[in-house]
């Protein structure tokens, strides 16, 4: 559980996502991510959740479903190779997804609901791994993944996504 990835345990892109983490547990930062996360969503009202820097960029209310169904998807990613399934799994196509969850006719609070239940999940799945289950790995989209990374990739998704709407969105 404690340690950080080394560059054996995920493709380098996701190094982007990794890197913003501090320290050396995972964990602990993605619970104390969701208070923090709260409070800044609070902060986003109905109406302006529908903002976007730019024509072709992502709503608030996109920025974030991307977030949880990404969130999903890695975390599904740590299960199936925490358990101990061989099979590679398929790349998860961030576009396609935002297309197919139309998250603008969502309300911004059931977003963050939604987040926010999701975020709970992913802290018991990963509190509750065997030891052994840290180290475990499989392929997903082609690339190579420890569960160990993958904790550390959903902190660092986070990080990553607020860092952009409070740049670009305010």
């Amino acid at each position: 559980m404690l340690g950080r990835p080394d560059n054996s345990e995920a493709a380098s892109y996701y190094f982007t996502y990794i890197d913003k983490v501090a320290g050396n547990n995972s964990l602990t930062v993605m619970e104390d991510q969701l208070p923090e996360a709260l409070k800044f969503f609070a902060g986003i009202t109905e109406k302006s959740s529908l903002h976007r820097y730019a024509p072709d960029k992502w709503s608030f209310r996109e920025v974030l479903n991307h977030v949880t169904d990404t969130e999903r998807a890695f975390a599904f990613r740590a299960l199936w190779f925490a358990r101990g399934f061989e099979p590679p799994l398929p790349c998860f196509d961030q576009n396609i997804g935002a297309k197919g969850a139309e998250a603008d006719r969502i309300p911004w609070l059931d977003h963050v609901e939604e987040f926010r239940l999701v975020r709970l999940s992913t802290v018991c799945l990963f509190k509750n791994l065997p030891p052994a289950a840290w180290s475990r790995h499989g392929i997903a989209d082609g690339k190579p993944f420890t569960v160990r990374a993958l904790a550390f990739i959903i902190a660092g998704h986070l990080t990553h996504h607020i860092a952009i709407l409070r740049d670009r969105y305010f």
